[in-house]
């Protein structure tokens, strides 16, 4: 079917934009899907692989919705970052369209939101726009869930679960749409959704699958050489991509596993690489040390990788370090990159070969347990890139003969698993069921349960006695704390319980917060008060330091129910002295210790270090404004909020209010004699900004001075 024989069934500036980027043929799923009715306001599942179209099948409903039917269009998904990649993708695509993206700040109503078309949102942000009464849910017609299998997540499967469920209520009549490359179940989704299903194989690159051993890559329809001469399997993948002048992804189980094997196929890569793609490199190698102010030896191990072709991948480096990464990937300058498997998800940076080296994977509550065959099908999705390759490579790497057969069976020829509901996780339904009876969406227990049966838990379980247990736990909870009086017949959220749910923490993080609030504290202990919480998990090892300062500060623990609480859902697994030792990591940042100095001290990484500083930003702001509430001094939190943000000591506050200037130029100024931004207004203090700063941005702060003085 071509697109343009949908003229009629959807405006033309669709059929325009399609035919634009190269789109003249509807793939298979997306004819389905027109079968189906997408366009005719129906709900629809779509579960086909990776780059098979199923964006396209959501944008033809979207653009309907909205210069049709005069309606909004949401996009929701659980990654932040593939929210913003399908965002450019549609400003680009419909430049003439009111298109926004909101992603951030979870303690606002965003009213802007109200004025545009289509609205690209993350699971949490919509959520959270819920709970603060946004108003224009009425006018929304039509809702997308990518990503969809994500239910499946023990982290964000029940906030996306909970968030469907409650709009198929609030919004009547709205079209959902929901997508996914893996569902082993689609029947029991889309009848939870009421949706029509499609399901398709199609994939527009074919995609060979193969288990390597001792050189040779077998497939179901025979064996292969690799065209590589290594001993070792892993090098030899690693030479054939190159000989056939291609690219190569390789997942691992850790961190560590991903940079080892960048240091030891470096060696491979360079060899391969011209002189131009050299001198790019440098470049690239550049922006990655100079990402943070001091590098550290993981900066360093990257950079020094990257010159040689090869780069590793992880949530350790900071934003920055991995753009550059993903930049020079799709550049075709890098030609390897070493992956933990959350590469996998969400970034679309597609390979010729995908190679899965690790199939086993710890977890901290289960120990060493197998990839499922869900997670490997979703990496081997990044395999054949549209527009370059005529198929692809996904391989898995076996350690013995008997292992070929054994990964053939389970991840080749194995069927996809069921997709089942997380729901069950108590610190999810605790922050839920406040945020439902402070909206009040739900004001009673028995609304409530029947809620909960309305769920894809409900659906898959029938009976759901075991949660309406779990619900009268956290009603009892919610009311003990304060945040919740029961009237009789109706449930209503206190003051300070609506506040809780309005910031989007956990209630036993906002108890064990307004516990402490009135305890003597300094900073390190207003510290631990905001990392001793379900959001800062998980903390950094235990060091020497925090084991004998932790004394001094153990009375906050002192008859806290919270912290008891924390013993209790933590399993067995919950040590204070270990969100204690993060507290002191936060301590050090803002005694302005360097980047390097704090990964080294507390094993950590600067994508970590940075993860902590962003959530601490975050329950900072939200200890203030309880403090506010309760009547305690908010004022220290807000200061330390700022030193956090900045990594700095308390007496550059002033100073770092200019743009243009961060930690290192604040400390440098201040060190010179120039301690306050009213210093900056006496004539001789420019000299001395120019030599210590350069006169471009002596410039910029000079303008910044003389406006405020006008």
């Amino acid at each position: 079917m071509k697109v343009e024989d949908l003229r009629g069934k959807v405006p033309e500036e669709f059929i325009e934009s399609a035919i634009k980027r190269g789109i003249t043929e509807l793939t298979p799923p997306q004819e389905a899907a027109f079968k189906a009715g997408v366009l005719d306001g129906k709900n629809v599942l779509v579960a086909s692989p990776t780059a098979s179209g199923k964006t396209l099948i959501a944008e033809m409903a979207m653009v309907k919705t909205v210069l049709w039917n005069f309606k909004k269009a949401i996009y929701v998904a659980p990654m932040r970052a593939l929210v913003s990649e399908k965002y450019e993708e549609f400003k680009s695509s419909y430049p003439y369209l009111k298109i926004a993206m909101s992603i951030g700040d979870l303690d606002s109503l965003d009213p802007w939101l109200s004025k545009y078309d289509i609205v690209f949102v993350s699971t949490e942000k919509l959520d959270s726009l819920i709970r603060h009464g946004i108003n224009w849910l009425d006018s929304v017609g039509c809702m997308l869930f990518d990503e969809i299998h994500m239910l499946d997540d023990p982290s964000r499967g029940p906030t996306l679960e909970i968030l469907m469920t409650k709009l198929k209520r609030m919004v009547k009549g709205a079209q959902m749409i929901a997508l996914s490359a893996t569902i082993g179940n689609p029947d029991e989704i889309a009848e939870w959704l009421d949706a029509k299903k499609v399901v398709s194989d199609y994939r527009p690159i074919k995609l060979r699958k193969g288990v390597v051993f001792k050189g040779n890559v077998h497939y179901l329809e025979g064996k292969e050489k690799l065209m590589g001469d290594s001993g070792n399997d892993e090098i030899a993948v690693v030479e054939d991509v190159l000989n056939r002048k291609k690219q190569l992804l390789m997942f691992y189980s850790t961190k560590r596993n991903a940079e080892a094997a960048a240091e030891k196929l470096k060696g491979v890569v360079d060899d391969s690489l011209s002189g131009e793609e050299r001198e790019k490199l440098k470049e690239v190698s550049k922006s990655i040390l100079g990402a943070l102010s001091k590098p550290t030896s993981q900066c360093e191990k990257l950079a020094n990788c990257v010159m040689q072709g090869v780069a590793f991948h992880h949530s350790g480096l900071v934003n920055a370090q991995r753009k550059a990464v993903e930049d020079a990937f799709r550049s075709n300058l890098i030609k390897v990159v070493c992956s933990t498997t959350t590469l996998g998800f969400g970034v679309n940076l597609p390979a010729h070969t995908v190679v899965v080296r690790d199939t086993n994977r710890y977890d901290e509550g289960y120990g060493v347990k197998k990839l499922s065959n869900n997670e490997v099908t979703q990496l081997f999705g990044r395999a054949g890139r549209p527009k370059y390759d005529s198929e692809g490579r996904a391989l898995l790497l076996a350690k013995s003969e008997d292992e070929i057969l054994e990964m053939y069976s389970r991840y080749i020829d194995g069927r996809l698993e069921p997709i089942n509901s997380n729901l069950g996780i108590l610190s999810v339904l605790r922050s839920h069921i406040l945020a439902f009876i402070a909206s009040d969406f739900l004001r009673n227990k028995d609304a409530i349960v029947n809620f909960f049966a309305d769920t894809f838990y409900g659906y898959q379980y029938s009976d759901i006695s075991g949660i309406e247990d779990i619900i009268e736990q956290i009603l009892k909870e919610l009311s003990r704390w304060g945040f919740v009086v029961d009237e009789g017949r109706t449930l209503k959220a206190t003051r300070i319980g609506k506040r809780v749910s309005e910031l989007y923490i956990d209630p036993l993080s906002a108890e064990w917060i307004i516990e402490s609030l009135r305890k003597a504290r300094d900073s390190i202990g207003n510290l631990f008060v905001i990392t001793n919480t379900v959001e800062m998990r998980p903390y950094v090892k235990v060091t020497k330091k925090a084991d004998e300062l932790f004394y001094e500060y153990a009375n906050l623990l002192e008859d806290n129910e919270a912290e008891k609480k924390f013993e209790y859902d933590f399993y067995g697994y919950y040590d204070p002295l270990k969100p204690f030792s993060t507290a002191l990591m936060l301590n050090d940042w803002i005694s302005e210790k360097s980047e390097y100095e704090i990964t080294n001290t507390y094993s950590t990484t600067p994508g970590a270090l940075y993860a902590k500083i962003t959530n601490a930003d975050w329950l900072l702001y939200a200890a203030a404004e309880l403090s506010k509430i309760i009547g305690a001094n908010h004022i220290p939190f807000v200061m330390l909020r700022a030193r956090v943000r900045y990594g700095i000591r308390e007496e550059l506050l002033d100073l770092i209010q200019l743009e243009q200037v961060g930690r290192v130029r604040a400390r440098l100024l201040y060190n010179n004699g120039i301690k306050r931004v009213s210093d900056l207004r006496r004539k001789e203090s420019w000299p001395m900004v120019e030599h210590l700063l350069g006169k471009e941005i002596a410039r910029k702060i000079e303008e910044q001075v003389s406006s405020e003085l006008q």
